[in-house]
């Protein structure tokens, strides 16, 4: 189950299937603790034209890896987690100092650009 945006006040909570491994680096993590930010309430009254309807929102949370993909080397299944909400780029001058709040590529995209965590997974 997750939250669903379906347009301007239009949030519903709907079956969604259960996530799979897609890409080798790929993780899914069982949601334990979620919570609603400004952003998700400008979401939910419209304010951001560019989340589409049918997105799951949400992007501050932390949980448990189910599991994992073959690649993933820094997580494994039990493993407890809080997931930034913030993508990177791992390569340019912020990452590879570990600033990645300042990724010139990164950006936020949980529940915005790509589904959130305001789900089951």
């Amino acid at each position: 189950k997750a939250l669903v945006y379906r347009g301007p006040e239009k949030i519903g909570l709907e079956d969604v299937p259960v996530p799979r491994i897609i890409e080798p680096d790929d993780a899914i993590v069982k949601v334990t603790t979620s919570t609603i930010c400004g952003t998700d309430i400008h979401i939910w009254h419209g304010g951001m034209p560019e989340v589409e309807p049918g997105r799951i929102i949400g992007h501050e949370f932390v949980g448990e890896v189910v599991e994992v993909g073959p690649a993933v080397r820094n997580a494994k299944v039990g493993d407890k987690v809080a997931v930034s909400c913030v993508t990177q780029c791992g390569e340019c001058f912020y990452c590879v100092r570990g600033i990645y709040s300042h990724c010139t590529t990164g950006s936020w995209i949980f529940g915005y650009m790509i589904d959130g965590c305001q789900a089951e997974y």
